[in-house]
């Protein structure tokens, strides 16, 4: 199994997709949920360093939260990890005097066929929806979409959840590998670009748990001729330059606690003086 996107490859694809999933519905994966408001960030806090990031976190219409966990096998310990999830989640979004509402649903790929979907103790039960991609004829559904794209028909927003999905509809890591390739080069026939880079971006990131490190990576590098490649390149250079001024903001902030004079802090940061200030006011608010 993949070890993973690295988190700030990541970071910079759900930006991407976040711009995209708006107003569309799980309703493709058999799931009765509201339309999706927003793509959420998953950086939560976290209690322990080893902790996994949750696969995504939306908003959806009705202002419920949504945490979506994808899974290959069933483990009653997995309701452990979903506990924790609950529990950032709540500690970033719960506010006292405010209706929240959480749900919490795991999508299960083909190499599943059922599992227990509730954990029930003395002081509380936990219940998850699920939905088993077993149940999803993929190369029907791969066949379906060809065929739309071929007759010049444009795609539904269903037809692209299906579509980002597919790999986990085959069973084993092989057949997972070759659906993916499939999707990648009928991604590139896609006429609209919205749709080609939600398409690419999304099967990457719900893929991206289940299949092997180096194949992923040729994936990516196929990827990356594409205007999505182009796409992300741009992000990335902004997320490098994001950081690089957070870390001169962090400088700055540690020279002012040390009493440093703001002429030499600006000198060896590059701030003005009025940044300067602002960062002040805010050591002073927090």
């Amino acid at each position: 199994m993949s070890e993973g996107i690295v988190y700030q490859n990541k970071d910079i694809l759900f930006k991407i997709l976040g711009q995209t999933y708006k107003e569309k519905s799980f309703a493709a994966y058999g799931i009765d949920l509201p339309p999706i408001r927003e793509l959420l960030p998953t950086d939560l806090p976290k209690i322990a360093a080893n902790e996994k990031s949750i696969d995504n976190l939306f908003l959806l219409e009705d202002g419920t939260y949504a945490i979506v966990d994808y899974e290959s096998v069933y483990k009653k310990a997995n309701k452990i990890k979903y506990l924790n999830y609950i529990a950032r989640v709540m500690e970033k979004y719960f506010k006292e005097n405010e209706t929240f509402n959480l749900r919490l649903i795991v999508i299960y790929t083909s190499d599943v066929q059922s599992a227990e979907p509730t954990l029930e103790t003395d002081c509380f039960a936990l219940r998850t929806e699920q939905a088993f991609l077993s149940h999803i004829d993929g190369e029907a559904a791969f066949r379906e979409i060809q065929g739309k794209l071929q007759s010049g028909i444009p795609l539904a927003d269903d037809d692209l959840m299906r579509l980002v999905i597919l790999p986990l509809t085959v069973p084993g890591t092989e057949g997972k590998q070759n659906m993916l390739v499939r999707i990648v080069e009928l991604a590139e026939q896609i006429p609209d670009e919205g749709q080609r880079i939600f398409t690419l971006s999304g099967v990457i990131v719900a893929s991206d748990k289940f299949i092997n490190r180096d194949y992923m990576d040729q994936i990516r590098r196929r990827i990356n001729m594409t205007q999505l490649g182009q796409l992300y390149e741009k992000e990335k250079i902004e997320y490098a330059n994001q950081k690089v001024r957070e870390n001169i903001k962090e400088m700055a902030k540690s020279l002012m606690d040390e009493g440093d004079d703001i002429i030499k802090i600006m000198k060896v940061t590059g701030l003005t003086e009025a940044e300067l200030l602002r960062l002040q006011d805010e050591n002073v608010t927090v």
